[in-house]
């Protein structure tokens, strides 16, 4: 299948990718300015951030019955939700106020994210074809537009609220065509409850919550890398974030072309090695330039490793187990969304952001160690006897 047609089957999703994307991507290039305003500082101003991160899991388990009750309106509503809601930070003036103000952005972001990677999944199942990766690809190429426009709103001296505003009005309007029926899923029998493989949960969802941190850790703190320890001014600030975006983008969407010809471990493999010298390079960088290729390879690499590791879960467990199995992993993946920003923020007011990228490349390398019992798992599940070469 092409990706024209890839692109035309999941439409729908595509586009609150996208919207997701816009809004995320404009927040990093304005974290700069909201930290100076709030005048917090690193460890204070990580916790604040680690507010979303709460919202986002606590609205992961309304998700279901949001998705339910809402039906084919599920995925406009909690778009609009999300482009609304970045007015909020765009407007707080005190820590606690920008603290509520994400965990609300958090809350409408998770419920967000369910319900369209739920559509995807749905759309995969009912075609038989590989839609994750270009759908997160969406995401990522709009997260790049995004910080790049906001880079250069900010040199026009433009107000975070005023740029969010703007943005969230065109994803507003692709929520026009986000409407999608949501398909039944049968509950499971009570075999299928006690043999539920967890380890491969636990392991899968070490490697997605990595992935997670890895990803949140440049979101939240490249562009005040670039600013602070490199002296760059706004827009190169912002271009950090963009350069992230648009590899990932590109990862990503390489990823929906090579999914059906490699291993899931190989291709994770890799990209974790990948992303962690881009980690390195980052850290230890001495000029922009040196930056942006360590960001750029960051990006491509940590791009593939949250929908691979999802995708891999899900061949190693039988049919029946295939989407709890996949809802818990996400579930243990977006812990990196809690340890993420409290994590770079105490490790940066402790020693230096160069420190923290640092760490976060050594944690990239622990994915290798993860991936070996999840090999030892291949092919030993019922339902899943065949292996890609």
């Amino acid at each position: 299948m092409t990706v024209r047609s890839a692109l035309r089957l999941s439409r729908s999703p595509a586009l609150a990718f996208a919207g997701m994307g816009a809004m995320w991507g404009s927040f990093a290039a304005f974290v700069p300015v909201l930290k100076a305003g709030l005048g917090a500082g690193d460890g204070l101003f990580g916790l604040a951030l680690l507010c979303s991160a709460i919202g986002l899991v606590m609205s992961m388990w309304l998700a279901p019955l949001a998705d339910a009750r809402l039906g084919r309106w599920a995925m406009p509503i909690a778009s609009a939700l999300l482009s609304v809601s970045f007015l909020l930070p765009g407007t707080a003036d005190t820590v606690l106020a920008f603290a509520l103000s994400m965990a609300c952005v958090g809350m409408a972001s998770g419920l967000t994210d369910v319900v369209m990677n739920a559509r995807v999944s749905e759309l995969e199942a009912r075609h038989d074809r590989s839609l994750m990766n270009l759908n997160h690809s969406m995401f990522s190429f709009a997260y790049a537009a995004s910080a790049v426009v906001t880079g250069i709103a900010r040199e026009a001296g433009l107000a975070p609220v005023t740029v969010f505003a703007g943005i969230g009005a065109i994803a507003l309007i692709g929520t026009l065509w986000m409407r999608m029926d949501v398909e039944i899923v049968p509950e499971e029998d009570e075999h299928s409850r006690r043999a539920f493989p967890t380890s491969i949960v636990v392991w899968g969802g070490g490697i997605v919550l990595i992935a997670f941190l890895a990803e949140n850790a440049a979101e939240g703190w490249s562009a005040l890398h670039i600013e602070r320890t490199l002296g760059g001014g706004a827009a190169e600030g912002a271009f950090g974030p963009a350069m992230l975006g648009l590899t990932m983008g590109i990862g990503r969407f390489s990823g929906q072309l090579i999914a059906d010809r490699l291993r899931e471990s190989t291709v994770i493999r890799w990209s974790a090695v990948l992303s962690a010298l881009g980690g390195f390079l980052a850290a230890g960088a001495v000029n922009l330039p040196m930056a942006y290729l360590g960001f750029a390879l960051y990006g491509l690499g940590v791009s593939v490793l949250a929908p691979m590791g999802l995708a891999l879960v899900g061949r190693r467990v039988s049919p029946a187990h295939r989407t709890k199995a996949i809802s818990r992993t996400a579930v243990v993946g977006f812990l990196g969304f809690f340890v993420g920003p409290p994590v770079m923020g105490l490790l940066s007011e402790a020693f230096s952001l160069r420190v923290s990228f640092a760490i976060v490349s050594l944690l990239l390398i622990a994915i290798l160690a993860m991936l070996l019992p999840l090999r030892r798992s291949e092919g030993q599940v019922a339902g899943n006897s065949q292996t890609r070469p």
